[in-house]
């Protein structure tokens, strides 16, 4: 059970046992400031004062839970995790990131990225560009069910057809991954510190 919710909540062994304190001490003082406030009202044990309770238990945790947080370390996490919560009760959804690849070859890196994201809410491979046809990345991409955008020189280099293309797709974040072709410096503006390369190469030989 605890190593489940360590995976699904991202923490290691000592913050997941703050983060089990909180919320015990969070739902503690909730229910005490509930009880406290009633006091106040008159009402007399029964139905309305169960039903007034938990109404009151309810909008005071998150901010019981948050104000424990802070000398606890955890303000973070339980910030997410309210606005989580939120999130859900009013239905909004966040748009996943979304994510171009960029490969020139066989695309055994893209392929790992994509069956690493294939079930991520917060992450979506969402385009293959390529520079080769008929490179194996291509069909990686298809066997996906992921778009592909095949360019040439002088559609990368001497215009903004892939800048273009890229913004129409709604990209986020683009990835190299064995892309070998240097990176226009008009596609680096446009996605300023959102470009990651996990296929480096020693300049000037490999371009």
């Amino acid at each position: 059970m605890f190593e489940k919710l360590k995976k699904k909540w991202n923490v290691n062994s000592l913050n997941l046992l703050l983060v089990l304190i909180t919320f015990a001490l969070g739902g503690s003082l909730c229910g005490y400031a509930g009880r406290k406030i009633l006091l106040f009202t008159n009402l007399e044990e029964g139905i309305t004062w169960v039903i007034v309770y938990i109404l009151l238990v309810t909008l005071l945790w998150p901010i019981c839970v948050i104000l424990i947080s802070i000398p606890f370390g955890q303000f973070k996490f339980f910030k997410a995790y309210v606005l989580k919560i939120g999130r859900k009760l009013t239905g909004h959804k966040i748009a996943p990131v979304r994510i171009a690849i960029f490969a020139s070859c066989a695309g055994s890196n893209a392929g790992k990225i994509i069956n690493y994201f294939a079930n991520s809410t917060k992450i979506k491979v969402s385009l293959i560009v390529c520079n080769k046809a008929g490179a194996g990345v291509l069909t990686i991409a298809e066997n996906a069910d992921i778009p592909s955008l095949l360019i040439s020189k002088e559609s990368f280099f001497l215009d903004d057809h892939c800048k273009t293309e890229l913004k129409a797709r709604q990209i986020n974040f683009i990835v190299l991954a064995g892309f070998l072709w240097k990176i226009p410096e008009a596609l680096i503006s446009a996605y300023p510190k959102k470009i990651i390369n996990i296929h480096p190469a020693l300049l000037p030989k490999y371009g």
